[in-house]
């Protein structure tokens, strides 16, 4: 375990975060026990303790990562180098809110990350008293688990012990997904940032499995093909959605009561339009969909993994599908505000 390099900067970063916002403390005292009880990987595979499902999906992260730094040229500081258990079932959740009458994201400002449109914790209720707060303050919300997080280099993020419990490709995805985020990254600037990587991992995650060819890889490439059909559609049909509330919110002849109700019948639409298509998705759930609380941020939150599809693929293709010269393209955008590139990510 080499930890010794990384314990004074922990240490400097706890006590600056415990001295200026009880929340960065929570977050960094809880990074540092990540860190500091992180097990080297191929350790832990030959550890006699460790379960054999453990100890394969940890070799398969090792393939990836090596294939994500070779072959899609992404920041070996990108982490997944480490294993770290924890003592929960999930990493972590996601709080995030919007304005009500607005089709913008509630942010926070963090050191490093700049301004960011959600706030993760490592504990539950934590994150369900901000969400309190923020409904309190009238927005919109949304609490998420966190599947994995990035320190975007800073420290050599490990896999965390809720990760195992996802499939394969899943897995695959996320590491693909996390090691993105260390490559190409624009402080303040969320919706790019998301959505690149998932560009990158969607891409990355097929080339993995083109070049490691054999009967599992084309029946999950077969079925990742299927899975993205479906979440075209749905994606379509926020983005739709998306218009129609942007849209209806800069009218400046309507009340905030009337705002509301056009709102509400707005979403309701949507979510008619995707149980009349339900047949279509598969682990889908009607009657949960019929009752589940839906707001703007829900379309926010989708968005913001899921837009400047044709810009990415467009320069993928220009570069020659070429990741190094791809990752130096995105690179160039750099001195691009917010606001150019939200233009640029429109279709």
């Amino acid at each position: 375990m080499k930890s010794i390099n990384i314990k004074i900067p922990i240490l400097f970063l706890t006590l600056l975060f415990q001295n200026c916002i009880p929340y960065l403390y929570h977050v960094s005292t809880e990074q540092a026990k990540i860190i500091l009880n992180r097990k080297e990987i191929p350790q832990v595979i030959e550890s006699e303790k460790e379960e054999e499902i453990t100890k394969s999906k940890l070799k398969l992260i090792q393939k990836v990562r090596e294939f994500a730094v070779k072959e899609i040229h992404l920041n070996p500081k990108g982490g997944f180098e480490y294993f770290t258990k924890l003592d929960r079932e999930e990493v972590g959740w996601n709080v995030s809110a919007s304005y009500p009458l607005k089709f913008e994201s509630y942010t926070w400002w963090f050191p490093f990350a700049g301004t960011v449109p959600y706030k993760g914790y490592f504990e539950l209720s934590r994150a369900k008293e901000e969400e309190k707060y923020l409904i309190e303050k009238g927005f919109d919300t949304r609490v998420r688990i966190t599947a994995a997080y990035s320190t975007l280099g800073w420290f050599s993020d490990p896999v965390l012990s809720p990760q195992l419990r996802m499939s394969e490709d899943e897995l695959v995805s996320l590491v693909i997904h996390e090691m993105s985020h260390a490559t190409v990254y624009f402080p303040g600037d969320s919706n790019f940032n998301e959505s690149y990587a998932s560009f990158v991992e969607e891409q990355g995650t097929e080339n993995f499995y083109r070049a490691h060819k054999s009967d599992k890889a084309d029946e999950i490439l077969d079925k990742r093909k299927k899975a993205k059909l479906q979440s075209d559609f749905i994606i379509s049909k926020v983005k739709d959605t998306a218009f129609k509330l942007k849209a209806m919110y800069e009218k400046e002849d309507l009340t905030d009561s009337e705002k509301l109700e056009q709102k509400k019948k707005i979403i309701e639409e949507y979510r008619a339009e995707i149980l009349a298509n339900s047949d279509k998705f598969s682990n889908f759930n009607p009657e949960k969909f019929k009752t589940v609380t839906l707001n703007n941020e829900n379309f926010i939150g989708i968005l913001r993994y899921h837009s400047g599809s044709k810009l990415f693929h467009d320069k993928f293709k220009e570069v020659g599908r070429d990741f190094k010269k791809f990752h130096e393209e995105m690179e160039k955008l750099k001195s691009l505000s917010v606001e150019e590139k939200a233009e640029m990510l429109k279709e």
